[in-house]
């Protein structure tokens, strides 16, 4: 709705989170672009200056240069310039509260120790392990790591054709947010970590593509995900076998 007000300032909007923050910030303290347009370039950076850490010229010019472009007065404008400070303090706060709220759901996942347990395995963070913890819970529904595996969809399938048998392929069934989740946490752990980037290599080297050389590292991690839920013990550099 703020950009509907006053379209100019799109493209500028459209920066970083500090970008965002610091338009707000200027669009409260000067009412609107009219206040902009009043106080000067000079004065806005001089203010801007003073309330930032990183040096503001850049993106105080570059909203002169926009607010510079909007020469049509449509009717409106007028009233359009007392909604803007309003808008921009309401998205500011808006913004807080979601911050806020982000830092003690965080605060209280980090409290719970099956939490703690998946984040000690290279490619699981807090957002990878809550996303394996609402699909799964605790995993005391399911009788073994195939069970699992099964439910996010990441066991292969053999399809046939008659009497034929076409190979196994990965599954389009299963519970769509797991399988993202250990998928997304099989991919980031063969990027960073040894172990997994070599299976993942081996993989590759077996003629599979990517993606199913992926689905394979995840369902070899889920082995060793299933031992240590169930067990409550951190991760340790071991073989699923060993686990």
């Amino acid at each position: 709705m703020l950009l509907q007000i006053h379209p100019a300032l799109e493209r500028v909007f459209k920066g970083g989170v500090l970008t965002r923050q610091i338009t707000l910030d200027l669009l409260i303290r000067y009412n609107g672009p009219a206040g902009l347009r009043a106080a000067g370039n000079p004065g806005v950076k001089r203010w801007a200056r003073n309330h930032t850490r990183k040096d503001p010229s850049a993106l105080v010019d570059a909203i002169f240069e926009a607010l510079s472009q909007q020469t049509v007065i449509v009717p409106g404008s007028e009233a359009s310039e007392q909604i803007v400070p309003r808008l921009a303090a309401t998205i500011k706060t808006l913004k807080a509260e979601r911050a806020d709220i982000a830092a003690q759901v965080e605060e209280l996942i980090d409290s719970l120790p099956l939490l703690q347990v998946l984040t000690s395995m290279p490619g699981v963070g807090v957002k990878t392990a809550s996303q394996i913890l609402l699909a799964a819970g605790d995993f005391s529904t399911f009788q073994s790591a195939a069970h699992l595996a099964a439910y996010a969809g990441i066991a292969p399938v053999t399809r046939r054709s008659g009497t034929s048998i076409r190979g196994e392929f990965p599954s389009r069934a299963g519970n769509k947010k797991l399988k993202s989740a250990l998928f997304q946490s099989a991919w980031v752990a063969s990027n960073h970590d040894p172990i997994s980037k070599a299976y993942y290599d081996r993989k590759r080297a077996e003629g599979k593509r990517h993606n199913a050389a992926i689905m394979c590292l995840a369902r070899r991690r889920l082995n060793v995900v299933y031992a240590m839920v169930k067990h409550g013990t951190l991760y340790e550099e071991k073989t699923p076998e060993a686990a």
